[in-house]
């Protein structure tokens, strides 16, 4: 008998609808981050920045901004009535880099008390990296490598093993403590930089990934969205080769104020600090000897909330449960996806898979989450919009191409035509084999849904199978008077997407 208190199901009911508040008072930004914990997602409801920066000075007069601090003490009493109106009790606030090396931090932590009531959590460097890290790890589970977060006032270095941390420490390689008043001296920046990087000892004999974090960070992605024609724009995920990762620091670097400031994505206060970021990453890239450069959009507050989690809850698969959560208040019927997925493996295992076998299998069971997805669309419009869903959605453990590769099924479930995707540049980061895959997916998805009437117990009469020349559908006889016209031509089109022919069987008593 399953153990109540460690089975997922027990641990998804008592996260649903717990909302959590993070805010983290950092050296540019006081950001409050509403989230709602559902399962094992982590959905960001309300997200709120603002630009105090706190940390410009520290490194010449040792205290904090004294209008950033005023801008942050106002910040974060909006945030706390904010918190009080929507009924948020689980509040989480810490502070980084700036307020930790001020030493006026100590007095902005007690006016924060006295003016807003909140409590303010000082991480050390330590417990910043390792926090970063569980971010990280949150959203994506299976992260091997080095993951470095970058804010205004340090740089928070830490290995990661299948999304778990390591050892982590502290630099002072945040551009308010390496830049000064005047132009950017990239031969002395090189040499600091370079020293700092080397005395950690996390960059010896690295190799594989690393896992760039923070906002200057962010917006090298989005200047790669704009200057290299990537189609997705989704930060999350996004990966780059060393070579390219290289270019595209080494074009931040030269580019001109005007023209990062015209990127999309690219906010004007990141632009006087770009280039530096540009040229860490460079520095990192290097002594590292990393092979691809990839992005995260989930960091130290996600590590907060994360920490606070029952691991068990952790250890379930993120995409799957984010599926769940986003469609299921739209499914007429719940439960039928978990039904779906259990329906589908006899035909899937029989095939060459997309991704991988493992992959694969998360794949498919988030796809029967969202096969109701545009069940409240109007029909018309249900392949686009639910298309669209999957690929911008704050989903956690998921590539972009998996991205694609879901979106595409989802659009194949709704009807959609394989035209609309090939004109579409998006499209054309998974393989023909692949968006062949994803067709047959989603037409899957499709018949079951037609034939079942989206009834777990009537989809259970119904076996799909795939062999060398056929899919085969065994019809039992108790519900032969179900499958009609319709049924039959969804499962010629199934049969037609993978190059094969559509044969029906009845069957007697088998279920």
């Amino acid at each position: 008998m399953t153990d109540p208190l460690t089975s997922s199901d027990f641990l998804a009911e008592q996260a649903i609808h717990r909302d959590i508040a993070v805010i983290d008072v950092g050296s540019n930004s006081v950001r409050l981050v509403h989230f709602r914990v559902e399962g094992r997602s982590l959905w960001p409801i309300f997200n709120e920045k603002v630009m105090a920066g706190l940390g410009r000075g520290v490194p010449d007069t040792g205290k904090l901004h004294p209008e950033g601090r005023e801008i942050a003490l106002r910040a974060l009493k909006r945030f706390q009535r904010l918190l009080d109106a929507k009924g948020v009790s689980d509040r989480h606030v810490v502070a980084t880099a700036a307020v930790r090396n001020a030493s006026d931090g100590p007095d902005f932590i007690e006016a924060v008390a006295e003016r807003t009531g909140l409590v303010v959590r000082v991480l050390s460097g330590a417990d910043e990296a390792r926090l970063s890290a569980m971010g990280v790890g949150a959203g994506i589970p299976d992260a091997d490598g080095l993951m470095g977060d970058l804010g205004g006032s340090s740089l928070e270095l830490t290995g990661l093993d299948g999304g778990l941390p390591a050892r982590g420490v502290s630099t002072s390689l945040g551009p308010q403590e390496m830049l000064g008043d005047g132009p950017m001296d990239e031969a002395s920046l090189v040499a600091s930089i370079d020293a700092q990087l080397l005395a950690t000892g996390q960059l010896t004999g690295q190799g594989g990934r690393f896992y760039a974090v923070g906002g200057a960070w962010r917006a090298l992605g989005q200047l790669a969205f704009a200057r290299f024609g990537y189609p997705l724009n989704v930060v999350h995920e996004f990966a780059l080769t060393a070579a390219r990762a290289d270019e595209l620091a080494r074009l931040a670097q030269r580019l001109s104020p005007a023209s990062l400031r015209g990127t999309a994505g690219v906010s004007s206060r990141r632009v006087a600090t770009l280039p530096y970021a540009a040229l860490l990453l460079r520095r990192i890239m290097h002594h590292g000897r990393f092979d691809k450069l990839v992005f995260s959009a989930y960091g130290v507050r996600e590590g907060v909330l994360a920490a606070g989690l029952p691991p068990a809850l952790l250890a379930l698969d993120p995409l799957i449960a984010g599926a769940e959560a986003m469609a299921r208040p739209n499914a007429p019927t719940p439960d039928f996806g978990r039904a779906l997925a259990r329906w589908l493996v006899p035909a899937f295992g029989a095939l060459e898979t997309a991704f991988g076998e493992a992959r694969d299998s998360v794949l498919h069971e988030a796809a029967t989450r969202l096969t109701d997805l545009g069940a409240r669309h109007h029909p018309d419009h249900r392949a686009d919009l639910a298309r669209d869903v999957v690929l911008y959605a704050p989903f956690a453990g998921i590539a972009h191409a998996e991205r694609v590769f879901l979106a595409a099924a989802i659009h194949y479930r709704y009807g959609g035509r394989r035209a609309r995707l090939e004109d579409d540049p998006i499209f054309h980061l998974i393989s023909e084999d692949q968006h062949n895959l994803a067709q047959m997916l989603g037409l899957s998805l499709r018949l079951g849904a037609k034939l079942s009437g989206r009834s777990p117990a009537l989809l259970d009469r119904y076996t799909l199978s795939v062999e060398a020349d056929v899919i085969r559908l065994e019809v039992d006889e108790s519900v032969r008077d179900l499958y009609v016209e319709r049924s039959v031509s969804l499962l010629d089109q199934l049969a037609a997407a993978v190059g094969r022919t559509g044969e029906v069987v009845y069957v007697t008593g088998q279920k």
